[in-house]
């Protein structure tokens, strides 16, 4: 069964073209016209995802075909692209950046139009060359439209225009001006969250309503047709009694992905919010804790002066309950973080390991982790897929220290001490949703020596 469904993929020639900032103005300003707009995101990004429910009030879903599966993807698109209105995707990187990660991977598979954001500054006809590259690469991804970015002029828009049309499909959907004062902060890991975010909405919808054919891209967008199915039941959920979750989640720790949230509850837990840069103590009668990624590394100061909550969350630890932390999670679970400036942060203590920023960027790809014994995620042999970014790193850790994981590049990772497992890689259960079932699983069921 096969439903017309509204659906475009806003990509970019390359990363830093104006991308995120035309997306958020599409959204905006088509959200403006009464419009239900339902935001994705291509790949594995934590952060462009808050920024589209700044504008659109809704939940933003990853869409990312090389750690979801394909299988995976289809069901996230149909059970949350809107019946009535658009859905519109922010692309990963450059269109074909990414492999089978990619944007143009996900055009593909979803039969969906994409509308290309090319930055014009300091070119002019070589544009058309730049366009035409980008309709002939893969004839099967359907480059519909071209918004152009940072334009000089509109004689610098009538000589690119001009060569576009001889020798292009794409049709020119709008032009931004290169003196447009509305831009997105950035730092080491990216744009600035939503919630820390500024942003002139109002401004930014103007913007898009007087350079954009907002309509025109609308109707293309109408084109896109993928096929309707439904998600898969989680078929232990009923079995699992109901456990409470407690998600670390404030300024410093803010890397989730809803997707995996929502298998946790489907598979029985509670999901309860705290912050270990607020509370004093942990909320009472948890069964577990998660510890997403974010900013530690900003927030140390703090962090380390809430003392309470971090011998909270030790304790929790030492009596043998589940712990699971990622990337900044794990940084929060070791003794210390030095930062850039050589100052050390005492953290909760768990890891007998410091670790410290560094100014270059340390790992940054897609991961298939693969468990050398049982964990809290699943047993030995049983596998799961995520991405690892980071700027920090960890000093040796002491070799009775357990390494639970084998990622596909041969490194040991992913570490236990009592039934506390923590590690670099954020992991997305799109692909292996049993892997949520088995954490809700432990929490469950006493304390076990892994």
């Amino acid at each position: 069964m096969v439903s017309d469904s509204s659906a475009v993929i806003i990509a970019g020639t390359h990363s830093g073209c104006g991308k995120t900032t035309i997306t958020l103005g599409v959204m905006a300003a088509l959200c403006h016209q009464g419009v239900n707009v339902q935001p994705f995101k291509s790949g594995p990004d934590f952060i462009d995802p808050t920024l589209h429910r700044l504008v659109t009030g809704r939940v933003s879903r990853n869409l990312d075909v090389r750690m979801c599966g394909a299988d995976f993807v289809r069901q996230t698109f149909s059970a949350h692209a809107p019946d009535q209105g658009i859905a519109v995707i922010e692309g990963v990187m450059g269109l074909f950046d990414g492999g089978n990660g990619s944007a143009a991977r996900l055009a593909v598979l979803l039969d969906i139009p994409v509308v290309l954001v090319v930055d014009v500054r300091s070119a002019a006809e070589s544009v058309a060359a730049v366009v035409k590259g980008f309709e002939s690469l893969d004839p099967e991804v359907k480059v519909a439209g071209v918004i152009l970015n940072r334009l000089g002029s509109e004689r610098h828009y009538s000589m690119i225009a001009d060569a576009i049309e001889r020798h292009c499909q794409a049709e020119i959907l709008g032009a931004i001006p290169r003196d447009s004062t509305l831009s997105l902060p950035s730092r080491h890991l990216g744009l600035h969250m939503g919630s820390e975010v500024d942003l002139n909405i109002t401004g930014l919808v103007e913007l898009m309503q007087e350079h954009i054919r907002l309509d025109r891209l609308h109707e293309i967008a109408t084109r896109a047709s993928t096929p309707v199915v439904k998600l898969a039941k989680n078929m232990v959920a009923d079995a699992l009694p109901k456990v409470r979750l407690g998600v670390a989640w404030d300024e410093a720790f803010c890397f989730y992905y809803q997707d995996n949230l929502d298998l946790l509850t489907t598979a029985g837990a509670e999901i309860v919010i705290f912050s270990p840069l607020h509370d004093a103590f942990l909320p009472e009668n948890l069964d577990a804790l998660y510890l997403g990624g974010g900013y530690p590394e900003l927030h140390a100061g703090a962090l380390a002066a809430n003392s309470s909550m971090r011998k909270a969350v030790q304790e929790f630890s030492l009596g043998n309950n589940p712990v699971y932390g990622e990337c900044g999670g794990f940084m929060y679970l070791t003794d210390s973080i030095r930062d850039t400036a050589g100052n050390i942060h005492p953290m909760a203590g768990i890891f007998p390991v410091q670790s410290f920023m560094e100014k270059r960027l340390r790992r940054l790809g897609y991961r298939q982790v693969t468990m050398q014994q049982p964990t809290l995620l699943g047993n030995a042999g049983s596998c799961c897929y995520g991405h690892e970014f980071h700027y920090s790193a960890i000093a040796t850790m002491p070799d009775e220290v357990r390494r639970v994981y084998v990622l596909d590049d041969g490194r040991e990772e992913g570490y236990q001490i009592n039934n506390t497992l923590a590690g670099y890689v954020h992991l997305h259960w799109g692909r292996t949703p049993e892997a949520a079932s088995c954490f809700v699983g432990r929490m469950a069921t006493p304390p076990l020596n892994f």
